[in-house]
């Protein structure tokens, strides 16, 4: 198996409202969003996927998180904008944009700050 992995960024804003203490006020952060993507094999140009492309992917997943407030988003107006829920939200949409390429999407990691993050990955 291959795996390759890209970073990304988003800045939001949100408040966890089933939390109860400081973070059910509303703050920020600066998320990274760490990526990986598996394969059995590689493709015609030797790799499981242009880094760019699931660079670009990515970004086209985050842009309408970056700079909002999340809590307004409609799938966060239902779900808890937590860092585990952020990081669902986004391997869904990205699993999406990844349909149809030799990559496998396997993880997605929100960290929320350098010592805190959540993933998501499917069994």
């Amino acid at each position: 198996m291959y795996e390759i992995t890209v970073v990304s960024h988003f800045s939001g804003a949100h408040r966890l409202r089933h939390l109860h203490g400081r973070c059910e006020e509303l703050h920020g952060h600066n998320w990274k969003v760490e990526v990986s993507v598996v394969s059995a094999r590689l493709n015609k140009q030797g790799v499981v996927i242009d880094f760019q492309v699931l660079k670009h992917r990515l970004e086209k997943v985050l842009k309408p998180l970056d700079h909002t407030y999340l809590n307004d988003l409609p799938h966060f107006s239902k779900h808890e904008p937590s860092s585990e829920n952020i990081a669902k939200y986004i391997f869904d949409r990205l699993e999406r944009e990844l349909k149809g390429s030799n990559a496998s999407l396997k993880s997605v990691t929100a960290w929320e700050s350098e010592t805190t993050s959540a993933t998501y990955f499917r069994r």
